[in-house]
């Protein structure tokens, strides 16, 4: 591999993971830091993303002979909501540092869907601490939840470890609806359930402290505990209500579902085909083709190869020049 190719990035809660490609090629080469990238008062920090990028972005084109990054593909978590900083700093620094020309930004929502799907329209279900469902007809996107486990994220694997820790207390206090085998579980990760407020609210990564207790509610389920199944139910319903909401009027769409919650098998994945049947009853459950980094490296090659297709609209898909100039128009066709 010489000569010209892409940098496609996948910056999400675990870490920065970072590609390197060339049209024809297969971007095998790839390079990972554990390191989330920061958010402050300006939201996601494009200097921090820059630190982690660059070295890894330099290596990965000395390894593979790509001696110029014409385009670059930045997936970021929170880029729609926390991205106004990336957008307005990250095509000049990506010029400045690598001479990247052409710079697209997305929601990890659109990459995870690109991974998953490909550039045909569809629905993808992308679940991990939180979740949120994105569906598109090729002239524009459609999101539905992912707005944080305070406000949403439901059927996540935050809101069902909160909902079984729920589960828990209330068998600790003797109420309805309360789980034994729950509260076994809760006590053999936690500790005492009484000191559950005090060592969940005060953390900063609460969202993953909860979905760290999901897997205990799907192996509860699994074992034939009723309540544990019915919150596995609830999120399954919450899922299928956020598919069938972003989900394009085609005759049988594809639905794919990614993200590491759906590693918990069938006590999720049984009743999540039931409720999708049930809202989606003409639409087609497919397995994902590829994760997030998947799906950026496959819009860094269109997007090199001059058949870039998918809507660029607003926060959730934008290409720019590093000067700022919206160059979508001419990116491909369909743009």
């Amino acid at each position: 591999m010489t000569g010209r190719g892409f940098l496609a990035v996948d910056s999400g809660g675990s870490g920065v993971r970072v590609a390197v490609g060339a049209p024809g090629h297969d971007a095998s080469a790839r390079r990972a830091s554990k390191e989330p990238v920061r958010t402050g008062a300006r939201g996601i920090d494009p200097g921090h993303l820059m630190e982690q990028l660059v070295p890894m972005a330099r290596a990965l084109c000395s390894e593979t002979g790509v001696r110029r990054l014409d385009s670059a593909v930045v997936g970021a978590a929170g880029m729609a909501g926390l991205g106004d900083a990336l957008r307005a700093e990250l095509p000049g620094a990506l010029a400045r540092e690598l001479g990247v020309r052409r710079v697209a930004l997305a929601a990890d929502a659109v990459t995870a869907y690109v991974g998953a799907l490909g550039p045909r329209p569809g629905a993808v279900i992308a679940a991990g601490t939180g979740l949120i469902a994105i569906g598109t007809d090729l002239t524009g996107w459609r999101r539905a939840d992912g707005w944080g486990h305070l406000l949403g994220d439901c059927g996540g694997g935050a809101w069902i470890g909160r909902a079984g820790l729920e589960a828990a207390l209330r068998a600790h206090d003797g109420r309805e609806g309360g789980s034994a085998r729950l509260l076994a579980g809760a006590e053999a990760v936690f500790g005492p359930a009484a000191g559950l407020p005090g060592l969940l609210y005060p953390r900063t990564d609460r969202p993953a402290v909860l979905a760290s207790f999901a897997p205990r509610v799907a192996e509860c389920a699994a074992d034939g505990d009723p309540v544990a199944a019915d919150v596995l139910r609830a999120a399954a319903r919450h899922m299928a209500d956020s598919a069938a909401a972003v989900c394009p009027g085609l005759d049988e769409p594809p639905v794919a579902l990614t993200g590491g919650l759906f590693e918990m098998g069938p006590p999720l994945l049984a009743p999540l085909d039931e409720e999708l049947a049930r809202r989606l009853p003409r639409a087609r459950r497919v397995t994902a083709e590829g994760d997030p980094l998947h799906g950026a490296v496959r819009i860094a090659a269109d997007l090199a190869a001059g058949t870039f297709a998918l809507p660029c609209e607003g926060r959730m898909l934008c290409v720019t020049s590093p000067a700022g100039e919206d160059v979508t128009r001419t990116a491909g066709p369909g743009t």
